[in-house]
């Protein structure tokens, strides 16, 4: 299904080539930021979480064991059984020996210029971790992006770093096609090594491509198969995003 463009929006032609043309899938979403804290416990002894106000909360009656998803109501952190991933909804904060993960959902995405722009690519963190990801996509020498970067470079595709070890054959990235409106955006695809956009491209076939050190990340020097492109029209497609007001 083609996404929507507004009536005042002429250049439906361009936006279709771009989408015929991209290699990777993208689908809107809401994110849920989740974290997991390993908690450590010994043999007889309890476990005790600091709350906001400072005070340590009464020890576990059963020491040496941990309930997962049990969760602090003053300081919002999550305590989880050795090992698990617990979801805390709206916490993005990372813990001592912890997994940091962001899970997308549609409400997440939305007007791509309000966005960092490195060259062509809109870039945003939504675990806080901007100003490491600008670096990364900013240096010569490339580097890994963190935890919970999303990159897009047409409205409708976009990549999402998941925790480590989520996606080892696609460097952890999550793929993305979008059908994208002024309503706001769906998901209509979504996954990694597997995804095709709309057009049957493959997401993970494209971006394999890329040198090592680019993460995964094509632009015109990273190794991709290149896309006929040219930056003034994909400026076109980033500025006629239905979702900016």
């Amino acid at each position: 299904m083609n996404p929507r463009v507004l009536p005042h929006r002429p250049a439906s032609l361009p936006w279709l080539l771009a989408l015929a043309l991209a290699a990777c899938g993208d689908s809107g979403g809401e994110t849920t930021a989740t974290t997991a804290s390993e908690s450590e416990t010994s043999e007889g002894a309890a476990t005790a979480t600091t709350g906001v106000s400072g005070q340590a909360a009464a020890p576990d009656p059963t020491a040496g064991v941990t309930t997962e998803g049990e969760t602090d109501a003053t300081a919002g952190e999550t305590t989880s059984m050795t090992g698990a991933m617990t979801e805390a909804t709206g916490e993005t904060g990372e813990t001592t020996g912890g997994f940091e993960d962001l899970v997308m959902t549609p409400e997440d995405f939305g007007c791509i210029l309000d966005w960092d722009k490195v060259r062509n690519l809109r870039i945003t963190n939504l675990l806080g971790h901007l100003d490491e990801a600008l670096a990364v996509a900013s240096s010569p020498d490339g580097g890994e992006y963190p935890v919970g970067t999303v990159i897009q470079l047409v409205p409708t595709e976009a990549m999402v770093k998941r925790g480590a070890g989520t996606s080892p054959v696609s460097s952890d990235w999550e793929y993305f096609f979008l059908e994208v409106s002024d309503q706001g955006t769906a998901i209509a695809n979504r996954g990694f090594a597997d995804v095709v956009n709309g057009f049957g491209g493959n997401c993970q076939d494209c971006h394999s491509k890329a040198a090592p050190q680019w993460d995964f990340i094509c632009e015109k020097d990273h190794g991709c198969d290149p896309l006929p492109l040219t930056d003034e029209l994909i400026m076109t497609l980033q500025e006629g995003d239905p979702r900016c007001p």
